[in-house]
């Protein structure tokens, strides 16, 4: 008897240890070749553990007693940013999905995850029918009253079922707007845009631990603009989330560099150094983030409508002796082209010679090309520098990591800069066809 306790003594650490599964299926097996699975932070994505596949497409996750509740991301392929899904794990729960490339995500098992799909399902059904009601142009009450007591139903008991469940923190927070009485399509949307972080609170730890603020804040950004005037629906919006957030600085730090970020990724200058500026290099400062405050500085700096940051450039004076001067003091021309190239692109080494036959077929007086290599390769380059004599060439050691590409906020190669004659910044044109489109038309409204 004594040796069957101690036994079962011994298998009882290993039972604790591994208290549920997520097991998965994926389709079609043979594209999908890896599982890596983490749990959703508000500043990052902890990684958990990664799972074989197997050749029909199966793997498990063993999950222990130490595993923390929340919300957790399954990649499934490269880049990791792009292919991912999200879901709730509760550590009471085994959990069974599978994963369609085709047709999406679904869960076989897993009371949390069924119920929120389950959720959105029924708003959805609701929410098209709200559309079809205006769409259609009608305006019985009986109709409108409808609709809006079958939103409100869904809502109330989706609600009580997730009682005492993670989900319900995301099903309350989702919670829409009810209009009281009849309202028409433009009274609807204004009251929508006004009440939508009405049941939002940013300081849940439930849903700063997922992607649910992050959506919510870029679909309330870009989604409530007026389109005669974007930019400035975007500033009045961004405002109006930064009050919603309230005092809940780590989160806001957060969604301010999300948004930063994809209106910087969207080239939309204005509204990104808007959030820079207003909010986010201060916070960045704060938190003494020097990368993201210099990031923000440097693409400030480099934006359409500034004077270019200032660098050191070798020239031949009359008796062609090089002598070293600056970007500001160059005086030869009307516009100037600044760009930054590799002698390892190899879109770099395609758009150059194109660039080269152009600058021919222009005056000295209308452009020069400043031409700044981002490079560890002194030899090589001094070598291509032969093959454009008309350009003033500047070798920019070390790369991603020189002083001259960061403050032009440079993140790929080839890029452009057109300055005037004072060097302000006029454009930035995305490759050389686009340069040359640009400054012919730009040559042309010069002479009329």
């Amino acid at each position: 008897m004594i040796k069957k306790i101690l036994f079962l003594l011994a298998l009882l650490p290993s039972v604790l240890l591994a208290q549920h599964t997520i097991k998965g299926a994926f389709t079609p097996a043979k594209e999908l070749k890896f599982a890596f699975l983490y749990r959703v932070t508000a500043e990052t994505s902890l990684f958990v553990d990664n799972a074989d596949i197997t050749e029909d497409g199966t793997f498990e996750f063993e999950l222990d007693e130490k595993t923390i509740p929340g919300t957790y991301r399954l990649v499934y392929a490269q880049p990791q940013d792009e292919y991912n899904f999200d879901f709730i794990v509760n550590n009471k729960e085994d959990i069974v999905l599978q994963f369609d490339l085709e047709d999406g995500l679904s869960f076989d098992k897993s009371s949390e995850n069924k119920l929120y799909n389950s959720y959105n399902r029924s708003l959805a059904l609701v929410n098209k029918s709200i559309r079809n009601y205006y769409k259609a142009g009608k305006k019985d009450k009986s109709g409108f009253t409808k609709i809006f007591k079958i939103l409100k139903q869904t809502q109330e008991e989706f609600e009580k079922a997730s009682e005492g469940m993670l989900v319900n923190h995301f099903i309350k927070a989702n919670r829409p707007y009810i209009p009281t009485g009849l309202e028409d399509i433009t009274t609807f949307s204004n009251n929508i845009k006004a009440n939508y972080f009405t049941s939002i609170n940013f300081g849940n730890t439930a849903l700063q631990n997922s992607n649910f603020l992050i959506e919510t804040a870029i679909d309330y950004v870009i989604g409530f603009i007026d389109t005669d005037d974007a930019n400035a629906s975007y500033k009045e919006n961004v405002d109006t989330l930064v009050k919603a957030i309230g005092n809940n600085p780590k989160i806001k730090a957060v969604l301010l560099e999300v948004l930063w970020n994809q209106f910087s990724v969207e080239g939309n200058e204005t509204v990104t150094n808007y959030i820079g500026t207003k909010y986010l290099l201060d916070i960045a400062r704060a938190n003494n983030d020097s990368k993201l405050a210099n990031s923000i500085i440097y693409f400030k700096n480099a934006s359409v409508g500034n004077i270019a940051p200032d660098f050191n450039v070798e020239i031949k004076d009359d008796n062609d002796k090089i002598k070293v001067t600056k970007l500001s003091k160059l005086q030869d021309a009307k516009h100037y082209l600044i760009l930054f190239w590799s002698t390892t692109c190899s879109h770099c080494l395609d758009e150059i010679p194109v660039l080269k036959t152009y600058v021919k077929s222009k005056t000295k007086e209308d452009l020069q090309v400043v031409a700044i290599a981002l490079d560890n390769d002194l030899y090589r380059w001094k070598d291509l520098t032969y093959d454009y004599p008309d350009f003033l060439h500047v070798f920019g050691e070390g790369k991603w990591d020189n002083p001259i590409g960061d403050q032009y906020n440079v993140t790929a190669t080839p890029s452009y800069f057109v300055l005037d004659k004072n060097k302000k910044i006029m454009a930035k044109p995305e490759d050389v066809s686009a340069f040359k489109t640009y400054l012919d038309a730009l040559l042309v409204d010069n002479k009329e």
